[in-house]
């Protein structure tokens, strides 16, 4: 979808409907559509969305343009003492997620609040609740900025956070996007489904035993980014970010148990690059590859650093059916070097999962993941096993889910099926 094309059919929306959209929403790692980008352009979720938070080719635009296309009246003006462009309706909206958790053993079950054992049959109400300022501030700058409720540690607290400036240029005689970001963790800026902030599944359980995947420090490092993106001909696209620690409510450098909730020494710097593009079969497909490099300052018992070097390959297909589906695939390969003050090790994970998409209305997913490493250096754990889920959206705004786990290896126990979860989740967007 052109994207000058969409800007007039907005325009046509909004004028013949006078009409609010309604978004979807995911919490937590995975909550990017929300209502008031709906109410911003006055489009449905289908029109940036497949089943959410999966974005479509104009999605993508919408995201990487700066979330600034808008639909919406707009308070204008200007003289000598300045100007405003800003939507007459403040871009907010809510979020609450409900859960119920079932672990195959009793003794499996994570601690919720440092108990020991946690409490098996969870239910979670709320497991999350959410507040989002999400739209455009102003010409060519937007935001995505969630405070979250947590049940399970009873905080609320800066969740997720993009701020971007973006405009667009022309380079050799092609389109260019390009584009400035503050936000708070590797991948946030990204628009694909591959990367730490936005990968499958999209939300699990707070008492459910660990999957292995948060064992990567692309997925431990949350502080204060900034960076910027390029996207040339619609097919190229690069990003740098640099971070830097950002622990709240705390000063200076304190030293950490562990070095991953440390202190960055220096900068951390993050890349990402990728081509996408159309297949003669009309699909669509992305190649990548994102890394990170970081330093941390020693720990209270060791006071020598801890460096942590990974790098990816990703890949995204999206297939549309006849029929008005969709056959969505990813998958992710994830190299880690660690070197810490007791060795050196290695980590290495792989993820793919697929999904068919019956319209906006429903979904079935299935995921794989795999993590192993060097044993004995840094109490990596080898644990794989097999995601399965299915969604149903009664409304656009409401999402149900059912998602079993199932552990093929668990950290060397002869019972991996132990750690089996049923996990029953609803999302309500307002």
């Amino acid at each position: 979808m052109k994207y000058g094309r969409t800007v007039r059919s907005i325009a046509r929306h909004a004028a013949v409907t006078g009409l609010l959209g309604v978004a979807l929403g995911l919490v937590s790692t995975a909550a990017q559509a929300v209502p008031s980008f709906a109410r911003q352009t006055g489009l449905p979720c289908s029109a940036c969305h497949t089943v959410f938070p999966e974005l479509t080719a104009f999605g993508r635009e919408f995201k990487l343009n700066g979330y600034t296309l808008t639909g919406l009246k707009q308070i204008q003006a200007s003289g000598a003492a300045g100007s405003v462009k800003i939507n007459a309706i403040a871009p907010m909206s809510a979020m609450l997620q409900v859960g119920w958790t079932h672990v195959q053993s009793n003794s499996k079950v994570q601690p919720a609040m440092g108990s020991s054992p946690g409490q098996n049959n969870n239910f979670s109400f709320p497991q999350a609740l959410s507040l989002y300022y999400a739209g455009e501030i102003s010409p060519h700058m937007g935001s995505f900025v969630q405070m979250t409720y947590s049940q399970p540690d009873g905080s609320f607290g800066l969740d997720m956070l993009d701020v971007r400036y973006a405009n667009r240029a022309t380079l050799g005689g092609h389109n260019l996007i390009y584009g400035l970001t503050v936000d708070n963790m590797p991948g946030m800026e990204d628009v694909w489904d591959t990367t730490p902030a936005w990968t499958f599944p999209y939300t699990s359980s707070p008492t459910a035993p660990d999957n292995g995947i948060g064992q990567s420090q692309l997925f431990n490092l949350m502080g204060a980014g900034v960076g910027g993106y390029v996207l040339w001909d619609n097919h190229w696209y690069a990003a740098v970010s640099l971070y830097r620690s950002a622990p709240q409510g705390m000063l200076g450098t304190p030293k950490f148990s562990t070095p991953d909730m440390g202190v960055v020494r220096n900068v951390a710097p993050y890349w990402r690059v990728a081509w996408q593009g159309y297949l003669p079969n009309h699909a669509y497909l992305e190649v990548g590859s994102y890394g990170l490099y970081v330093k941390y300052a020693g720990t209270t018992a060791n006071p020598a650093p801890s460096k942590f070097t990974d790098w990816t390959l990703d890949s995204s297909y999206q297939q549309p059916l006849n029929n008005g589906d969709l056959l969505s695939l990813h998958a992710v390969y994830l190299h880690e070097n660690q070197t810490l003050p007791g060795g050196s090790n290695i980590l290495q994970q792989f993820r793919a999962d697929g999904s068919y998409e019956l319209g906006h209305w429903a979904q079935a997913s299935l995921g794989y993941f795999n993590s192993w490493g060097t044993p004995g250096i840094s109490g990596t754990s080898d644990i794989a096993g097999f995601v399965a889920e299915a969604d149903y959206l009664p409304w656009e705004n409401t999402r149900l889910a059912l998602q079993y786990t199932a552990y093929t290896k668990y950290a060397g126990s002869n019972t991996a099926s132990d750690n089996n979860t049923l996990f029953l989740n609803t999302w309500f967007m307002w």
